[in-house]
């Protein structure tokens, strides 16, 4: 009953502010300041019956994906590093704080004398999520109970059991709230990149392409394009960190080993 009334609710306030956006075209009365909703949908349906609409998505989508689990790798990898070494950790730890404060058109600026412009995508997704799955990993792997480390150090585990049955839980939290919020910030900085960088197949060249043109219906409709892809994707990556969470607890309730 309660997700039936909060979807109820959600389509009520989708359709308010779709209310909102037709009136506001109707008073402008010019598609070429701001299309309607209906304008926008009739050419996000013909942008969609093209093969060519599934491959220019398809190929953003790999881009920023590749990026991003990249970026998790490596964040896992050094925020365990900077735990462990406390001299990599005070020489490191400025860098990524810079890293997640410059504004990613700086990033890309930079990053465009150096890479191709059809990579610079996903590695400037990669320079924004791993400061944000580091921090979050290595301040789980920080908030880690020292009493258990002493149970463990008392029984002699094992350097993987010790990371299973004690590092890992404690770093669990934090890993999957890392993961719910990596992939917007991957999406909305991977598509900034390509509207700065053009690289060929992008979604980020047709935004381009619709705003130096004056294609105001198609630079809405990609517009729609990113928000429901993010959107579809980020509920995707939430629902299954979610279950990988709960089995993962689940498995551990189940195990008699205390640790």
């Amino acid at each position: 009953m309660g997700r039936g009334r909060a979807f109820v609710k959600g389509i009520a306030i989708l359709a308010f502010w779709l209310g909102v956006w037709a009136l506001l075209a109707r008073l402008t009365a010019s598609q070429l300041l701001l299309p309607g909703p209906l304008a926008v949908a009739k050419r996000l349906a013909a942008l969609m019956a093209t093969a060519d609409f599934w491959r220019i998505t398809a190929v953003s989508l790999i881009r920023i994906l590749c990026g991003t689990l990249a970026a998790v790798l490596a964040g896992v990898l050094l925020a365990a590093a900077t735990c462990r070494y406390r001299l990599l950790d005070a020489l490191l730890s400025p860098l990524l704080t810079a890293v997640k404060s410059v504004p990613v058109a700086s990033f890309i600026l930079l990053a465009l004398i150096w890479v191709g412009r059809d990579v610079l995508p996903s590695v400037i997704v990669f320079l924004m999520v791993l400061p944000l799955v580091w921090s979050n990993v290595a301040e789980g792997l920080r908030q880690t109970d020292r009493s258990l480390l002493q149970v463990a150090a008392v029984y002699r585990f094992s350097p993987w059991r010790k990371v299973r049955r004690v590092y890992a839980p404690a770093a669990a939290p934090y890993f999957f709230a890392a993961c719910r919020t990596s992939f917007g910030v991957a999406w909305k900085s991977g598509v900034a990149a390509e509207v700065l960088t053009v690289p060929a197949r992008s979604i980020g060249r047709q935004l381009y392409e619709s705003k130096l043109y004056l294609e105001t219906v198609d630079l809405f409709a990609w517009t729609v394009v990113v928000v429901l892809c993010s959107l579809a994707i980020e509920r995707l990556l939430t629902a299954a960190a979610d279950r990988a969470h709960r089995r993962y607890h689940r498995e551990g309730g189940q195990s008699h080993d205390p640790l």
